[in-house]
């Protein structure tokens, strides 16, 4: 379960986001609604673990300590965080991601067949797990947020934090995503986000999250500036 009590961040040029209330419940999927930009990437990231709240409180599967927060999470679909280079193969983006998680000691072989359907397939399910030889750039747009997700998720931690879902233009292919999201989500917490909510009768909650825009943030300012 993550629960969130007034979190807020701030930056260099004022706040970022906040004050957020939340409460995730443990399993399924729930998908905040709110509005893209920095402020909803940055709660992402705290949710994750990736960052610290500058005020209030956060508690992910009963840590609040940032590291044990990091621990227990993974964090796909974020060009600030897991963007790949569409010039490199999927056969490349594996072996990698498995010598990262691999003992310094381990000498880890090039990724085959084998690692493919033990790293994608518990993401991709019955959907055609992509070709070794592949380039990222030849994937379809959803095959590639699936792939990111299946990179990141290889430790399978109890939460599983996805990027914003409209990064993925096409209905099929964005459904296809949430499907599996769906999936994911009989053994993980999986939160994800849109602008304008999803329909699936698979999703187990959508919470609308105010104070993530700038336009929020700074009619809030002004609020109480002329409450002073």
């Amino acid at each position: 379960m993550v629960i969130a009590h007034g979190i807020t961040m701030s930056g260099p040029w004022g706040p970022v986001y906040g004050p957020v209330d939340l409460e995730i419940d443990a399993g399924g999927v729930t998908v905040l609604v709110c509005p893209s930009g920095s402020g909803r990437t940055a709660l992402l990231m705290t949710l994750a673990g990736r960052m610290k709240p500058k005020s209030g409180s956060l508690t992910v599967f009963g840590h609040s300590d940032v590291d044990d927060i990091f621990a227990c999470s993974a964090l796909a679909g974020f060009d600030e965080l897991d963007n790949v280079a569409e010039s490199v193969t999927v056969a490349d983006l594996i072996t990698e991601q498995l010598r990262w998680d691999a003992a310094w000691y381990r000498l880890v072989r090039r990724a085959g067949p084998a690692e493919v359907d033990a790293v994608c397939g518990p993401v991709f399910g019955e959907l055609p797990l992509p070709p070794l030889d592949e380039f990222v750039e030849e994937l379809n747009e959803g095959d590639r947020l699936l792939l990111r997700i299946a990179l990141a998720n290889t430790k399978r931690p109890p939460l599983l934090v996805v990027g914003d879902l409209d990064h993925v233009t096409s209905d099929r292919h964005r459904e296809t995503v949430l499907d599996r999201l769906i999936a994911l989500g009989q053994t993980q917490t999986v939160v994800t986000t849109t602008v304008n909510g999803v329909r699936h009768d698979g999703v187990r909650a959508q919470i609308e999250v105010a104070n993530t825009s700038r336009e929020e943030l700074v009619a809030a300012q002004k609020g109480r500036q002329k409450g002073r």
